[in-house]
Order: C-alpha cells, then sequence, then structure tokens
C-alpha cells in the first residue's frame, strides 16, 4: 500500500471517527436532556426531582451496594442512627413493595436490648384474626373522649421544624391511613388541617398558637384551637427525646410569614422556647394546668415527657387519688431518650434521659401500683420505625406507640442529617423553596399512608405468631428481651432488674 492510499485511508478513518464521535455526543445530549426532562417532570423520587440526572447516581449505587457491600463497605446493620436494614424496611413499606428476604437473617440473635417474640403453640388461624379494638381517651372526664383503633400514630414534628409540604403529605397520609397527626409544639397550621386527619395539638412550653402578648396561655385562643373538629386531644409537652430539660429551637431563617404567624412569634427571628413551662412549677400546677385545658377545650388532655428522675412519678399517682381522677391525665407519652427530628446539643441527646425500653415499663409499673392504669393512657415515642419496635412497646405495656423518623423515611428522607439546618436535599425539613419543589404531598401521602398500614399489619402477623388475635392482647409474657450477656430472659425479669 503506498503513502496515497494510506494517506486516503487515514483521512476516511477520521472523517468516520469524526462523525462517530458527533452522532455520540449529540445522542449523548440528547439522552442528559431526555433524562432531565423526566427527572424534573417526575414526582415519586425527590432526589431526581431536585437533581435531575446526577441524582439517578444515588439510586444506581445503592443497588450495587447490595453486592458489593459484604467486601468493602459497612454491613446493613452497622449503621447509626438507623442502619441500613432498618431504612430499607421502612422505604419497602412506603412504597409498598414485597417485604420479604431470602437467606436467611442478618441481625443477630444476641444484642443487648433485643426482643424476641415466643412464637405461640397454636397460633389463631387467618378467620380467627381480629382489626384492632378501639381505645378511648378521656372517656368519663372530657366532654368529647376521643375514640380509636390505631395503635401507631404519627409524633410531634412542628411545622417549622418540618416544611409546608411535608407537613400536608403527612396530614393527608394520615387521613388515608386513618392515623392522628401530632402538631408538634409549633401551633396548627393550614397545612395540618388540610387533610382532615385526626390531629393532637401539642402545647410547648413557649404555648406556640395558644399565647398572649407576653407569652402565657390564653384560654380564648386555646378554645379557639379545640374548636376545629380534627383536633381531637391536647397534648402538654414537659420534654422531648431529642433535648431533654431544654426548650425548642428554631433558627430566624425557617420563621417565615406563616409560621410567624401560625405561633404568635415576628418573622425572621430565633423562635426559642422556655425549658420548661413558666406557670407550672409543680406536681399542683401540673394536674390544675391539666384541669383547666381539659375544661376550656373539651377535649382529652395528656401530657409528654422523657423519663429521667422518676420520684415526681410517685408524687403525680399521690396527689391524682388525693385530689380526684378528674385532675389526672388522659394519657401520658412517654418519650425515649435517644434523640428525635429536633436539633440538640450532643451532650443531651446522647447522655440526657433513659430509653424507653427502660422507662415504659416503669410508668406502666407505677401507673398499676397506684391503680391508675385504666384511668390513664400510655403513649410511647423513640426510634420505633419498625414492627418488632412497635410490636415490643405494646408488649411493655404501651396503648399506642408514635413515630416521628419512621414517616420522615416513608416521605423519602435518606438520613442526610441536615434537619438542623436549611438545607435537606429531600425539601422535608428545609424552607429553601427549591429544595421543597422535590417533594409532591399527593404523592408522598400514598408512601405516608402504607407505611402506616403496613407496620401495622406486620405487627399484627406479630402478634398472630405470639398465639393472640390482635396486636393490643400482646403483654410481657409475649417476648424475651436480650440481657447485657446475650441471653434472652423474660421481659418480666428485665423489668424487675430495672
Amino acid at each position: 500500500m503506498d503513502m496515497n492510499s494510506i494517506r486516503n485511508f487515514t483521512e476516511v478513518f477520521l472523517e468516520i471517527t469524526g462523525v462517530i464521535f458527533t452522532v455520540g455526543v449529540f445522542l449523548l445530549v440528547f439522552v442528559i436532556i431526555y433524562m432531565y426532562i423526566v427527572d424534573v417532570t417526575q414526582t415519586s423520587q425527590t432526589i431526581r426531582r431536585n437533581y435531575p440526572v446526577v441524582g439517578r447516581f444515588r439510586y444506581f449505587f445503592e443497588h450495587m451496594g447490595e453486592f458489593f457491600r459484604q467486601y468493602f463497605f459497612a454491613q446493613d446493620r452497622e449503621e447509626l442512627p438507623f442502619n441500613r436494614a432498618q431504612r430499607s424496611w421502612a422505604y419497602r413499606a412506603a412504597k409498598n413493595v414485597d417485604s420479604t428476604v431470602a437467606f436467611g437473617s442478618t441481625h443477630a440473635l444476641n444484642l443487648p436490648g433485643d426482643y424476641l417474640f415466643l412464637n405461640g403453640f397454636i397460633p389463631p388461624l387467618d378467620e380467627e384474626f381480629q382489626a384492632p379494638s378501639a381505645i378511648v381517651f378521656g372517656e368519663g372526664f372530657a366532654k368529647s373522649p376521643y375514640t380509636t383503633t390505631s395503635f401507631f400514630n404519627i409524633s410531634a414534628m412542628s411545622y417549622g421544624a418540618l416544611s409546608g409540604p411535608a407537613v400536608r403529605a403527612l396530614s393527608l397520609g394520615a387521613k388515608q391511613a386513618g392515623i392522628w397527626l401530632n402538631t408538634g409544639e409549633g401551633g396548627i397550621s393550614p397545612f395540618h388541617l388540610e387533610g382532615g386527619c385526626d390531629i393532637v395539638f401539642q402545647m410547648g412550653t413557649a404555648k406556640y398558637g395558644v399565647r398572649d402578648e407576653q407569652g402565657k396561655l390564653c384560654d380564648q385562643k386555646l378554645r379557639a384551637i379545640a374548636s376545629h373538629e380534627q383536633v381531637r386531644m391536647i397534648e402538654i409537652k414537659l420534654s422531648q427525646g431529642a433535648k431533654p430539660g431544654k426548650g425548642g429551637i428554631l433558627p430566624g431563617g425557617k420563621v417565615t410569614e406563616i409560621i410567624a404567624m401560625t405561633r404568635g412569634i415576628p418573622v425572621g427571628e430565633d423562635s426559642i422556647s422556655p425549658n420548661r413551662h413558666k406557670d407550672i412549677g409543680s406536681i399542683d400546677d401540673l394536674l390544675n394546668m391539666i384541669h383547666r385545658v381539659r375544661e376550656v377545650t373539651g377535649k382529652p388532655v395528656g401530657i409528654k415527657a422523657v423519663i429521667g428522675a422518676v420520684e415526681w412519678l410517685e408524687e403525680i399517682c399521690l396527689a391524682i387519688n388525693t385530689r380526684g381522677l378528674q385532675y389526672a391525665p388522659d394519657f401520658i407519652t412517654v418519650d425515649s431518650a435517644d434523640g428525635g427530628t429536633g436539633a440538640a446539643p450532643q451532650s443531651l441527646m446522647d447522655y440526657m434521659g433513659l430509653p424507653v425500653k427502660i422507662s415504659l415499663p416503669m410508668v406502666v409499673n407505677k401507673l398499676i401500683e397506684h391503680g391508675l392504669r385504666q384511668r390513664i393512657r400510655i403513649i410511647c415515642s423513640g426510634k420505633m420505625i419498625n414492627p418488632a419496635g412497635v410490636a415490643g412497646a405494646l408488649c411493655l405495656g404501651a396503648d399506642c406507640v408514635n413515630s416521628a423518623r419512621g414517616f420522615m423515611f416513608a416521605l423519602g428522607c435518606i438520613q442526610a442529617l441536615q434537619c438542623n439546618k436549611n438545607t435537606c436535599p429531600t425539601g422535608i425539613t428545609t424552607h429553601d423553596e427549591d429544595l421543597q419543589r422535590g417533594l409532591v404531598p399527593k404523592d408522598k401521602a400514598v408512601r405516608v399512608a402504607d407505611y402506616a398500614k403496613n407496620i401495622m399489619h406486620e405487627v399484627a402477623m406479630i402478634a398472630h405468631s405470639c398465639g393472640v388475635v390482635e396486636p393490643r392482647l400482646l403483654n410481657r409474657s409475649h417476648v424475651r428481651i436480650i440481657n447485657e450477656a446475650g441471653v434472652p430472659i423474660p421481659l418480666s425479669d428485665f423489668v424487675v432488674q430495672q
């Protein structure tokens, strides 16, 4: 082959290569534009909607991690505060997809504090299963008692800490699932009411939404809040798991006009609530407040607290029996001291208060001891986002379980740990409208409802395996708990040792 032939061949090759490269670049640009349009118009995945094209890599790496994690990365159950296995179950439940696993459990059977449920010798047949029985709050004491069959509900998350679209999705989803939504301490917003679900109004230490100009409780505003038919109960928050003994903090950057109007505070200024109710300085003050709020609203009234020092439990029980059952709270929400959605100093989040597995049975036992268990309902909250945690709490004596972070996962939370900033990539805890745009309430509401329904379904499945026909019949005899030596012991023995 002479030089001219080689030169001609080279020119033709380069020309063909150039054409192929140009076509390839054109196709690549076309594909990227196509993926961009698809991502920004779809509504099911927040990350792809907020971060078109590049957001796809999250799902790719998440899928490939299933195969490579055993060689290079942390195992499914090593991550905190919620490991991959816990989050994956919540995601699957919210998407209403298959929750079965293959080839055996990756969960170790000797981890201290874990539950091992005891399957019954002759479990009930499918046709013997019963729907959850009803529970009544405030019967005989509140003018408008509250009756519900739901034993799993949405825990306190305020509008301000959460975005408007997130609260709207929770409200819509709660209505679909037939569960209640706790407003958190930030007052009741239009987004809470929009879905038409049952609402528990939380009254925090700053009395947001029901405060006068001096920050004191205003009966007129309280009565107006309670006049909403959806508001079924009032919860007086004494403390919360993220920061026992410290008030709430909402940075001024998050205090929009709607939040300011909802809370009754100035726009753009830091919203800092006191570390306790200024008008509750004793057990008698607390009982007077409970009685006052119930008289003003006609609704059941309870308290929420992290259990630390326990002497007050004895004092409040003695005071109730002395003064009369009309002064008793209609419910107590026992919050676990192992963090939460709120921003908090690490020293409080890590070390302050007792976890719910210890504090819940203490409260239940104290009420039984003083003959008040039938008068006062028990709700608990704290890191129970999977069926086993909820079933375990029912065994310990809870009437209902609340979850906040479980429903955040249902909304699409990826545990980015940005809750205390205004940069949440999924639009859940930010007031950046560009980031909020990725969260479509109508679509996420379906996931909220499916998550609640699936967790209650699997708790019922655990109950049936334990030999009872419905979850409310679970008790301490149906479970063992693993002690520090890695040995499963009866739950009653564990409670006595605390």
